[in-house]
């Protein structure tokens, strides 16, 4: 009976011990879509790992480091296990968790620039003691970053002559030129513009020798209140972007 005893009591105490939480990586990468990794020169991408059930944050970050190697992730032909993330920028964490935990990983990007930032999301499980580590997660950023450089917003101009001129790179700053690795000349970029609310015409923006910059113009303008969305769109690869402003002629 003692020793009947003392095996419940043992087996009572094993029940009663709490697991112990075990720390586990995730390493996240955001790489913006048909170029490279977002990293510190674009402001990194925000990065938020939550309980996927009652959404509570876990972790939160920015990725940093740099935008990979080109070459690898451009034009080399990629394996199956090949890693093309190696060097580029990222947002590590370490959970501890005691259960499998099923995540969902939030990536906001760029940073730097705030009219351009897309929200991307994917989810996993977490299993306590095994990591996603080494290339980890890789979240798609699709878009371009796009700055509208004239008109300025809210200026009055002269009806006469408008000119629209946009500066256009890829989510990770990827710059754009004319036949280069990111051929700014294949892309259609353009400008659609309003007068008073109501739809007025489109002009195409042409590929300028100073990289990254398209321009086009307005001419013959009667007064109102003119919004430009100056957008850029890949017939490839369907990578769309946008920005815009207001002028107005008096």
């Amino acid at each position: 009976m003692g020793m009947l005893w003392k095996i419940i009591c043992a087996l009572a105490l094993l029940v009663s011990i709490p697991a112990l939480a075990v720390p586990t990586e995730v390493v996240v990468h955001a790489r913006a879509k048909d170029a490279k990794f977002i990293g510190t020169s674009m402001g990194g991408a925000l990065v938020r790992i939550r309980d996927a059930d009652s959404g509570r944050i876990l972790a939160e970050g920015a990725t940093s480091g740099s935008t990979g190697n080109t070459e690898k992730i451009m034009q080399q032909p990629h394996t199956r296990y090949g890693d093309i993330s190696e060097g580029a920028a990222a947002f590590t964490a370490t959970l501890d968790i005691d259960t499998p935990q099923f995540l969902t990983i939030e990536v906001l990007a760029p940073q730097a620039k705030k009219q351009a930032q897309v929200l991307a999301q994917t989810q996993t499980w977490l299993v306590p003691g095994k990591p996603i580590d080494g290339a980890g997660l890789l979240v798609e950023i699709p878009g371009f970053v796009i700055d509208v450089l004239a008109p300025q917003t809210h200026s009055s101009v002269d009806g006469n002559a408008v000119a629209i001129r946009a500066n256009v790179v890829m989510m990770c700053g990827c710059p754009l030129t004319a036949g280069g690795l990111w051929d700014g000349s294949a892309l259609d970029v353009g400008a659609i513009i309003s007068r008073d609310g109501k739809p007025f015409k489109t002009v195409p923006l042409a590929m300028q020798q100073q990289p990254n910059t398209f321009a086009g113009q307005l001419s013959s303008l009667a007064p109102g209140v003119y919004r430009v969305q100056v957008y850029a769109y890949d017939p490839k690869t369907k990578n769309t972007g946008l920005d815009q402003t207001t002028f107005i002629v008096k």
